[in-house]
């Protein structure tokens, strides 16, 4: 059972910082690097949130 609660973390934390990069990055092409980085920040919390592993 603890290891699950690891597994998901891990997994929630690997869906915040792909969704902050990925919006990182599409700011700093706009020039926008600050805008990026805050939005990348909400749009990668609300997407680790709405994780919910499957249960078994």
């Amino acid at each position: 059972m603890e290891n699950q609660q690891k597994d998901t973390n891990k997994i929630a934390g690997t869906i915040f910082l792909g969704c902050m990069f990925l919006v990182i990055a599409g700011g700093m092409l706009m020039d926008k690097t600050g805008v990026g980085t805050l939005i990348g920040l909400g749009v990668g919390f609300l997407a680790s949130a709405m994780y919910k592993p499957e249960k078994n």
